[in-house]
């Protein structure tokens, strides 16, 4: 008993200064990401606080050439509000960028899985076709995409025609709204696909082969194996795509911009971010424009808020 009550006290002693390190340890760590934090700050804090300032003032060309802006309150708000065209766009956004995410998850999952499935030369083969899309540049991309879909040489156009589909001579995709967003949707599911299927296949390639092999020596079929055994051992993984996905859809700009310029009519094919667009440098509403970016900000937050919860769950 007196060897047992007299080598406790030496155990506590020998092991207190652990946490002390511990936390040593720990608020090293924090120093070392101090200048992280700081650039961070600087580097989107200023641009945001600016945006701020902006949607608050009377900020347009006058302003660009020396006049002091003008305070005006929450005036750039309720104008913004109060006009059906913003609404029009946001309504337009939102359902641009249901259909372009679900397809592009849908579309970029089922590639994974194929490259599961298929021996070595076809997937590699299929991994250079998408990293080759995935790495084209835009304006490279939408010169090719801008060919195809050509009133007159288009060859769209010539194939529909020539399988039967229709009389499709001189047809032109971009001036009516609905064939025009078709186009766009074709186009930036065809530009994000590459970056879910190859995240999603890095995800499938970690599922344990020992509980596939178990379900299925169990009875599963391949639907009951993909809901109870793969798709919860992947699913961090597609809900980070997913928020990306959201947010880059909902605020695209290039392909919009560019088909635009080809064809479409700005009036009735604005998203979010042409709409800012053309606010601030096509009318130099920059105030108004400041304003309306904060809304969409608030607006993707909404969005990605319950992504957001359930990464932080999994996490924990």
């Amino acid at each position: 008993m007196s060897q047992v009550t007299t080598a406790a006290p030496v155990d506590s002693v020998q092991q207190s200064p652990a946490p002390t390190r511990r936390r040593r340890r720990t608020g090293g760590a924090y120093w070392f990401l101090l200048p992280a934090i700081v650039l961070l700050l600087v580097a989107e804090g200023y641009p945001l606080v600016r945006q701020v300032i902006m949607s608050f003032q009377e900020f347009g060309r006058a302003q660009q050439f020396g006049a002091p802006p003008e305070w005006v309150g929450l005036e750039n708000y309720r104008v913004l509000f109060a006009d059906p065209q913003m609404w029009a766009v946001v309504a337009r956004s939102l359902a641009f960028c249901l259909v372009a995410v679900g397809l592009t998850m849908l579309i970029g999952t089922a590639f994974a899985l194929v490259m599961m499935r298929v021996d070595r030369t076809p997937r590699v083969l299929l991994q250079i076709s998408m990293l080759l899309c995935w790495a084209m540049p835009v304006i490279a991309a939408m010169t090719a995409w801008q060919w195809l879909f050509d009133t007159r040489y288009g060859l769209v156009n010539w194939l529909l025609t020539n399988l039967g589909v229709g009389d499709f001579t001189r047809h032109n995709w971009l001036i009516e709204p609905l064939s025009f967003f078709l186009v766009a949707t074709i186009i930036v599911v065809w530009m994000s696909v590459p970056f879910v299927a190859f995240t999603a296949y890095a995800a499938l390639t970690q599922v344990p082969e020992e509980a596939l092999e178990a379900g299925q020596i169990d009875g599963a079929n391949a639907w009951q194996r993909w809901r109870f055994i793969i798709y919860p051992s992947i699913r961090p993984a597609l809900t980070i795509v997913l928020m990306l996905q959201i947010v880059w859809d909902l605020r695209v700009f290039a392909q919009i911009h560019y088909l635009q310029g080809i064809g479409g009519v700005p009036s009735e094919t604005h998203l979010l971010g042409t709409y800012i667009y053309t606010l601030g440098v096509g009318q130099s509403e920059y105030g108004m424009a400041s304003a309306f970016a904060l809304f969409v900000l608030v607006l993707t937050l909404a969005l990605t808020a319950h992504y957001v919860r359930s990464l932080l769950r999994e996490e924990s």
